[in-house]
Parts: C-alpha cells; structure tokens; sequence
C-alpha cells in the first residue's frame, strides 16, 4: 500500500453569499465591493484530513453539516474559497441524484459521455458497454433520454458508470437510498468486492449501523467543521450521544437521522412473536424471566442470511441488539425458503417498564436489509426489588478490611447473579 495519501485536504473551506431577494445580486455588482449586500454562509470551515489508499472512510453529520459540500469540493465540482484538496488517482462519484448527466440525451450517450469524463478512451467504454447496461438493468429503455427515468433508474446508471469504469477512489453519497431491494443488494456486493480489493472509499449516509460495519474510520461533520475523526465506534457514539442532547434542547424535537427504511425485497419477515417463560402476553420478571423472541422469514436467495433483534425503550432508546452473524449462528430455512429463529435471553437484565422488540432481516454480512420489523412486540418488565435503572448487571461485593476485633478474617464477599 502506498505511504501517500489518496486524498490530501488541508485547511479546506468554502463560503456561500446567501441574498435576501434577486435584486441584491445587482445592487451588490454595481457596488464593486463598496457596500455588503449579502450574508456569508460557511459552509466548511479549515477541514483537514487525510484518506490512505485502500481506507474506506465514513461521514456522519446532520443535514447541512457540510457532507455533500466537502463531497463535491473533493470530486471537482465545486471551487474552495481557500485551502487546498490533493487527489492521486481516478474518483468516480455517486453524489446528488443526476448529477453528471444531461438529461436531454439519452442513457447510452450519458454512459459514453460520463466514463469518457472519467477517463476511460471510448474503445475502453465499448468493451465495458454491456457491463454497464446489464448491472443497471434498464437495456430496454437506455436509448430513451434520461429525462423520462424515474429515480431508481437514474441512479442504477449511474452506479453501474461509477464502479466499472475501475475506479481509484469511490464516494457515495446517500445515491443507494434511491434502488429498490435486489439492486440495492447489487450495489452493496459491488461496493465489498471494490473494498476487498483494496479501493478507497468516501462512504456519506445516515444509516450508522452501515457506516460502522462498512468503514475503518469516520468523520462527523458539524456546522462545517470537524467534530470527531477516529474509530467508527466512538464516533458514532459521540455522534448519538450529540443528537440526543440536542434534541433534548429543542422545544420542537428535529427528527434524528437514523436507519433507513429497508428497500423492497422477496426476503421479508413474515412474524415476530414475544414469549415470557414460554408463554404468550405475559410480564418478565427482571433477573427472573427467559424472554425468547421468534422471528418467522421467507428468504429468497440461496445465500446465507442474518437475523437482527434489538430492545427499544419508549422513547426509541436502543437498550440493546443481539445478531445472528456477531454470534456465529447460522440461521436454517427450508426448501421453499421458509424458516424461524429464536433468540432467547435468560434470566432477563432490564429493570421494570416498557419496551419494544424491533427485528431485522439482513445479507449475510449485515450490511444490506431485506426486511425491519419496528414496534414488533411490547415487552412489560416488573421487579421485586428498588434498583433504579435500566438494566441490572452481574456484580459481587468484596469486605477487605479488617474486622474490629482485631482478629484476622479472611475478606468476606457477596456475589450477585442473575
């Protein structure tokens, strides 16, 4: 792997003038600088970072945070107001949808047009032709003029441009949100087999849960400067810890970015069904229960797939997640695709109230979602006992000390388990 940095960014900002009415671009040109008739917008100010080849890196932030912005500056399509972006090798981007076509001409001549800016001779773009046009999926309408697709068959083009024209350097910038299930899936495979073969990657969305299983570092943008910038893990802590204590602060809570919602898929969660101590409808007792949670599937391919569970408290707090693939479990179904999975949780940890049960059907390496059940089950948790909290955790209590008698004991302990 090369020393040097696919991406060099160093004190990187850009500002917008941002006019109360049209009218003012006028009175601001005739004034040639005399008179200020415009507000400044920073957008990014003094970003700095490295990317190494091979890395794929994640940005997280809120909207308007400056993630498309910092994007576009790296991919060309935007000037800086200062800094400077360095970028060694081919990057191909997936940013705002449609971006890089004309709509007027059709999808074979934006093909044509969108590899050659890329780099690719047109003798190279006829041999990746037929590629191109069966992974987007959409041969029978590539002669009409982009204008007439609808946004799924926008962006099925202009990733299966961006990821066979071999590129050096990938960015995605939420574009995958727009494809249905079975090319999302697509997409999804491509973008591994691009990481696997040592790609850098500029990965921007919402979804954390992706962002942590997919990149090796991430980056949290706000208010166009960087917050964090580390272990995927931390960030994305940091990065909750933030929203929540935002929202917190606001009298009208703004909506949290958060997973989205699974694109369509023949793979779909069929039931969820909640069991305390074998039983239906019935209250766990904290420390006490085994609270089992089945879910029934339909899984349509012949790969292997993932079973996700998580515990939400009432505020849609996530307590807790348990999955098939971390666990080494593999999830069985049967000829015609059928099966169910329990997970169970013995001798349950949460304290007293209500929670909800969501469950998740994914790829066999958790990244792509065929299927999300929210809100499946409700879980009430009583207790016997006054410990305050959430969850209880296995603990002991250790007496080192001499007793008063001055007669030596050995330390006396309690364990607590559950």
């Amino acid at each position: 792997m090369s020393s040097e940095a696919a991406i060099c960014v160093r004190d990187l900002t850009k500002c917008y003038h941002l006019y109360e009415k049209p009218a003012d671009r006028l009175k601001q040109f005739l004034s040639r600088g005399k008179r200020q008739y415009f507000r400044e917008f920073w957008a990014l100010s003094g970003v700095s970072f490295d990317v190494m080849p091979g890395e794929v890196l994640g940005i997280v932030g809120r909207n308007g945070a400056g993630k498309s912005t910092l994007l576009q500056l790296l991919c060309g399509t935007l000037s800086p107001t200062s800094g400077d972006v360095q970028v060694r090798g081919r990057i191909a981007a997936l940013l705002e949808l449609g971006a890089g076509f004309n709509p007027e001409f059709s999808g074979r001549e934006n093909v044509f047009m969108s590899a050659s800016i890329l780099g690719l001779s047109r003798t190279e773009v006829e041999a990746r032709y037929d590629e191109i046009v069966d992974f987007s999926g959409i041969r029978d309408f590539i002669d009409q003029p982009v204008k007439t697709y609808s946004s799924g068959m926008y962006v099925r083009l202009a990733f299966a441009v961006a990821t066979t024209v071999d590129p050096d350097i990938l960015v995605i910038d939420e574009a995958l949100s727009v494809g249905d299930g079975a090319f999302a899936r697509k997409s999804f495979d491509r973008i591994m087999r691009l990481k696997d073969e040592g790609k850098t990657i500029l990965f921007c969305s919402h979804s954390l849960y992706q962002v942590e299983a997919l990149c090796d570092r991430v980056l949290w943008l706000n208010k166009g400067e960087i917050r964090a910038l580390g272990d995927p893990g931390r960030v994305n802590a940091a990065y909750t810890a933030f929203l929540d204590a935002e929202e917190k602060t606001q009298a009208t809570p703004a909506p949290i970015e958060s997973q989205p919602a699974a694109p369509a898929s023949q793979s779909r969660i069929t039931g969820v069904e909640l069991r305390v101590d074998g039983e239906t409808g019935k209250a766990a007792y904290s420390g006490q229960s085994t609270v089992a949670v089945t879910v029934d599937f339909v899984h349509a391919e012949e790969r292997p797939l993932t079973i996700a569970v998580a515990i939400f408290t009432q505020d849609d707090r996530c307590i807790t997640s348990v999955s098939s693939a971390i666990d080494d479990f593999v999830i069985q179904c049967g000829k015609d695709g059928r099966g169910s999975a329990t997970v169970l949780f013995e001798d349950i940890g949460l304290l007293k109230g209500v929670y909800s049960i969501a469950a998740w059907l994914l790829c066999d390496k958790a990244l792509f979602i065929h299927d999300h059940a929210q809100n499946a089950c409700t879980l009430e948790v009583l207790q016997s006992d006054l410990i305050q909290g959430l969850v209880r955790f296995p603990h002991y209590w250790a007496n080192d000390g001499i007793c008063q008698t001055g007669d030596d004991e050995e330390p006396s302990e309690f364990r607590a388990s559950f």
